[in-house]
């Protein structure tokens, strides 16, 4: 018996009709944006035409002592120390195109995930501006690359660009603010940064253990001036540290033993900026941000300046991750134009359509002009020895 055989061309094809999008994760820095004051990353709302400059007045805390009964406060005045911070503002824009020959091909339709991948693609732009805002070093004069093509929306001098003399005099600025290791001794009094991250050895008490986390809250709250905590609307105070997916690991490591010493989950139901999956320890809660990891191995590294080297800074090459420890006012992210959507006008007789975004936007780590030292205002910066896994 002779059996028909289909000819390829004839073989039924089962499309699927929606497209399975490459996972993009939210912004992961999203619940610890507001528009207060007292937020850790301060979202401002100045939309505007013309300039490309965005100033934020910074107070201290009064210092003075008491004036009693038998005194006189005439003269004694204190004069509130106040600075503006300026933060560059620049455009970003993304679009994607198809035509009707290509639409008519399309089983799936491909274009009609236009909004959704452009939205992605947004949150994933911001989540890494802010990485590279947290790890730049505090800057009065424009960002490199302002206004160019692909713009610059990253103020201060970005970390991959900073020279050896960049890092000594930012160390020599926020000496107070930074812990290399397990000891605040790690860093050279001479305020030699490379001197001070060689010394971090993999496998040892310089990883970021609960311990070292200990440590960066004190840093934080003896820091002069202080890195005031975030405080909920129930009147707990709450530093909040972002860590790669190394460094979170040693911590969740090094915590497995002690863990009934951890902030018990069901207390923090209703904390706004606790996330399922964040470890909660001293008052700390601290977020993996895995793509703090894509930069140590990817963008930190041995290069042109070649002084912020985090892939094999360490003692004999060990690989170094950073972690931001933050308090109000960390960073901050003005809007000078939101995201809109834009439509292609050139169709060729609508033949060619277009959907795009575009959004004018700048991210700063903030700071104040401290006794003339330009000191990160919100964040303790920690490094430690994160052995990648094997």
């Amino acid at each position: 018996m002779a059996l028909s055989s289909i000819q390829t061309n004839n073989k039924l094809v089962q499309y699927r009709t929606e497209i399975v999008r490459e996972f993009v994760k939210e912004n992961m820095f999203s619940p610890y944006m507001g528009d207060s004051a007292t937020a850790i990353i301060r979202t401002l709302y100045d939309n505007k035409k013309g300039g490309e400059q965005i100033n934020i007045p910074l107070v201290t805390r009064l210092r003075n002592t008491a004036t009693g009964a038998s005194g006189t406060l005439v003269g004694a005045e204190e004069a509130i120390d106040n600075y503006g911070m300026r933060v560059w503002v620049d455009w970003a824009r993304h679009a994607v195109a198809t035509n009707d020959a290509e639409e008519q091909k399309d089983s799936a339709d491909v274009f009609g995930e236009a909004k959704p991948l452009l939205s992605d693609w947004g949150k994933e732009l911001q989540r890494d501006e802010i990485i590279d805002a947290l790890a730049a070093l505090p800057s009065e004069s424009a960002p490199a690359g302002l206004g160019d093509a692909n713009g610059q929306r990253v103020n201060g001098i970005l970390a991959v660009d900073a020279t050896q003399g960049n890092m000594d005099t930012w160390l020599e600025h926020n000496f107070d603010r930074v812990l290399f290791g397990a000891l605040k001794s790690n860093a050279e009094s001479d305020f030699d940064w490379s001197d001070s991250i060689v010394k971090l050895a993999a496998g040892g008490t310089d990883r970021f253990l609960k311990a070292n986390l200990s440590l960066m809250k004190r840093i934080a709250s003896t820091a002069d001036p202080n890195i005031r905590p975030y405080k909920t609307k129930d009147g707990y105070e709450w530093y909040v540290a972002f860590a790669g997916e190394f460094a979170f690991r040693d911590l969740k490591a090094d915590l497995a033993s002690t863990w009934q010493n951890a902030q018990p989950r069901e207390k923090m139901d209703g904390n706004p900026l606790f996330q399922d999956g964040d470890i909660v320890y001293d008052g700390v809660i601290v977020r993996k941000v895995p793509q703090i990891d894509y930069f140590v191995d990817n963008v930190w590294k041995s290069g042109t300046a070649d002084a912020f080297n985090l892939k094999t800074g360490g003692a004999t090459n060990a690989r170094v991750s950073p972690v931001f420890l933050c308090g109000q006012n960390a960073a901050a992210l003005p809007w000078a134009k939101m995201p809109m959507p834009t439509f292609r006008k050139e169709t060729d007789y609508d033949f060619i359509k277009g959907a795009g975004v575009k959004m004018c936007y700048g991210v700063s780590k903030m700071f104040k002009k401290h006794n003339s030292k330009l000191k990160q205002w919100g964040v303790v910066s920690g490094f430690f020895a994160s052995a990648g896994d094997s």
